[in-house]
């Protein structure tokens, strides 16, 4: 026959954490993001700038559209330098730097170089995906749906 034991000491007044029990934690490092205004540093901030402003413009439209998350990592050495949000799922779109705030449908990683051959329409990308030139995690078939968005920034 089954007997509960119960594992659950009983507590009674003053039985806290003692002196030097528990260690201080420091401060969480972020992500791999350079300072804010180191931004401007990189090649590709004024792409992504101008292509933050068009989505401000028909943002409204893109969102009805596209209706995802995706989050552009940015790398050189293997590491993260640069990471961008394209929301296009909620509200009137939005686009900003940083890791996205809620859960991005597709995440992006590739170098600088790549990117600007990508969005300025220098390079296939699914010959650049499939010739490893860039990785592509969660939903890959809603890149089609960010090249069209990039596609339209272009023709301005």
């Amino acid at each position: 026959m089954w007997k509960r034991i119960d594992h659950q000491p009983k507590i009674t007044a003053g039985d806290g954490p003692q002196e030097g029990q528990f260690k201080e934690l420091g401060s969480a490092q972020g992500p791999a993001m350079p300072h804010p205004l180191a931004l401007s540093e990189f090649q590709s901030f004024p792409v992504f700038e101008d292509i933050s402003h068009h989505i401000k413009e028909v943002g409204a439209q893109l969102v009805k559209k596209v209706n995802a998350i995706f989050q552009l990592d940015i790398i050189k050495d293997g590491k993260i330098i640069l990471q961008w949000t394209i929301d296009l799922k909620n509200g009137s779109g939005d686009m900003y730097p940083g890791s996205a705030r809620l859960p991005a449908d597709t995440v992006f990683t590739m170098p600088e170089p790549v990117f600007m051959e990508l969005v300025m329409g220098k390079m296939n990308p699914q010959k650049a995906f499939l010739t490893g030139k860039f990785k592509v995690s969660g939903k890959i078939l809603l890149g089609q749906k960010l090249e069209r968005v990039f596609k339209d920034w272009a023709k301005i």
